[in-house]
């Protein structure tokens, strides 16, 4: 299994994204910051793994941290999480594992301070092997779903390179070729960032799964010639009453799935669902950096000058998905309610 990350004795080890497909380039942080600037610069990517990213560069930070007493460790902690906060605003997982990280914080902190920084690794290792089991369970829940052949779509990566290992949609279709399903991936392309084109191919025939790289705007018609029997993506933040922000051009995709009669599934782990947010329109949206656009390669694309928009995400409105799979279970509409009981229960072992 791909190793997007992982935490060793000399740092947390990520695969670099930036430079998939053609260079497999690993690179090792050992402080904090370094582990930020990861996160920020999309060398991690994909809502599970940067909320592994951000437990493990916490428990790096406080590795590192001089303070001899737990008055000094709390405040170097909580100068930790703010700068893990400050990286990228949509994916709630980060949120999310900076919480459960200070919850950790917060039962231990009498401790002395050897014991509370490796109480945190622990706890991070922890977040790790549980997006796995999670990421396994989905795709048992999710391979159901999928047809017994033919072709899938799927828009992004959100395979192993955006998780801990295994992946959310990249999991429920890996589930369905491993139960014997014969399906065949088509991948956008996922512009600006190629992560569809990049990511999602690479790490499918890696497994040997049948994939056809197609642009963006060819899923319509690929729709139309009758090509796609199923749709998986995967989320960066639920709302509560299940209203979807995932890449950019996930929206265009699952108004097209409607209009031609095609189910859009979305595949998350419950920390991705934010009952906090009640709908889509309360969703930060991440803006980028302008050159995404304007440069491929190096190379610049456009005239000088000229306007340009980069929302790192879009939000699908919930009335367009068939289906949210988590690790416990399905949830289908109304999202208000399943997405709840799927949140309050014990999480699915593995």
């Amino acid at each position: 299994m791909i190793q997007t990350l992982e935490w060793t004795d000399q740092g947390v080890r990520f695969i670099d994204q930036t430079k998939l497909p053609t260079e497999e380039v690993y690179v090792n942080c050992t402080t904090h910051q370094q582990v930020a600037d990861v996160i920020r610069n999309m060398v991690v990517r994909g809502a599970p793994a940067i909320g592994v990213a951000a437990a493990m560069g916490i428990a790096l930070g406080m590795k590192n941290s001089k303070a001899e007493n737990g008055a000094d460790l709390k405040k170097d902690f909580d100068q930790i999480c703010e700068a893990i906060r400050q990286t990228r605003p949509t994916a709630v997982n980060l949120f999310w594992a900076i919480r459960r990280m200070q919850e950790k914080f917060e039962k231990i902190r009498v401790q002395q301070v050897p014991q509370i920084k490796q109480s945190l690794i622990e706890e991070a290792q922890r977040m790790h092997a549980e997006d796995i089991a999670a990421n396994r369970a989905m795709g048992r829940h999710g391979a159901a779903l999928m047809p017994a052949s033919g072709g899938v779509l799927t828009h992004c990566n959100a395979g192993a390179l955006a998780t801990a290992g295994y992946g959310t949609a990249l999991g429920v279709i890996r589930a369905a070729v491993e139960q014997g399903k014969k399906i065949h991936v088509y991948a956008d392309e996922t512009r600006p960032f190629l992560q569809g084109s990049r990511l999602t191919a690479w790490e499918l025939m890696k497994d040997g799964i049948p994939t056809t790289v197609i642009s963006d705007n060819m899923a319509g018609a690929i729709m139309k010639q009758g090509k796609i029997g199923a749709i998986v993506v995967g989320a960066d933040r639920i709302a509560a009453n299940g209203d979807v922000a995932n890449k950019i051009g996930t929206y265009t995709v699952a108004v097209l799935a409607k209009e031609h009669g095609i189910p859009f599934y979305v595949a998350a782990p419950i920390s991705t669902v934010d009952l906090e947010t009640s709908d889509g329109s309360k969703i930060p949206i991440e803006q980028r950096n302008a050159k995404e656009v304007t440069h491929i390669a190096g190379k610049q694309m456009v005239p000088d000058g000229v306007a340009i928009e980069n929302p790192a995400f879009d939000v699908t409105p919930a009335k367009y998905v068939a289906a949210i799979i988590t690790e416990r279970g399905i949830a289908r509409a109304p999202y208000e309610q399943s997405l709840r009981q799927l949140s309050q229960q014990n999480r699915e072992k593995p």
